[in-house]
């Protein structure tokens, strides 16, 4: 079986499984993954542990007016990983029991903080993993504008009709890659829409300061 998945289809159903939200460290969403998939095994845990998916899209990063495409996290942060986390107590034929030896697993894997519910998370429901999926969906095919700009934050614009022309950003459309910048026009605040190439950081004069 493949245990790393990036996104939420063809996810296997196992009796006894859920799949949980897992947190990790900034950065060590794949280190995290790996070593679940991979070592699963040699704890000899592979039939409590099942699909470790790290949900990834596309996004466009544009320099110089070149785009290149590549791939990000969707959720960075967090892993979902399918596990039998709880099982049957014979002390108590009507409850269930934390696996320790599941939970060690996971909770002492590198990079990972621990489950979202903290020592009592619960698996995901199939209607809150089919939000997932779709999500995941709607993101196909449309990649994402990498945008790192802030409202508020002062752009110069570089291209266009406004070119030479500076304002605050009022609006981020990571989506539609676009702005929305307002400059003055015949003395007057005007909001343009530009494309998120159009702009560049305003560097503040620092000559008076130095001076």
């Amino acid at each position: 079986m493949e245990r790393a998945k990036n996104d939420f289809t063809d996810i296997p159903e196992v009796e006894g499984m859920g799949l949980y939200v897992v947190q990790t460290l900034t950065g060590q969403e794949k280190r995290a993954q790996t070593y679940l998939a991979n070592q699963c095994e040699a704890a000899e845990l592979g039939g409590s542990i099942g699909v470790v998916i790290l949900p990834l899209e596309t996004v466009v990063d544009v320099k110089d007016k070149k785009k290149t495409k590549k791939e990000v996290k969707f959720f960075p942060g967090y892993l979902f990983v399918q596990a039998k986390l709880y099982g049957p107590d014979p002390a108590r034929p009507r409850r269930e029991k934390l696996n320790v030896d599941v939970w060690r697993f996971i909770t002492n894997a590198p990079g990972i903080i621990g489950f979202l519910g903290g020592d009592h998370p619960h698996p995901l429901s199939a209607r809150e993993i089919g939000d997932l999926g779709d999500q995941a969906k709607g993101a196909e095919g449309k990649a994402r504008v990498k945008i790192d700009y802030k409202i508020g934050e002062m752009v110069l614009i570089t291209d266009g009709a406004f070119k030479g022309s500076e304002g605050p950003i009022d609006m981020v459309d990571p989506d539609r890659g676009k702005l929305n910048v307002t400059v003055t026009v015949f003395g007057r605040p005007t909001p343009v829409e530009l494309e998120h190439w159009q702009v560049e950081r305003k560097v503040a004069d620092t000559a008076g300061a130095l001076g």
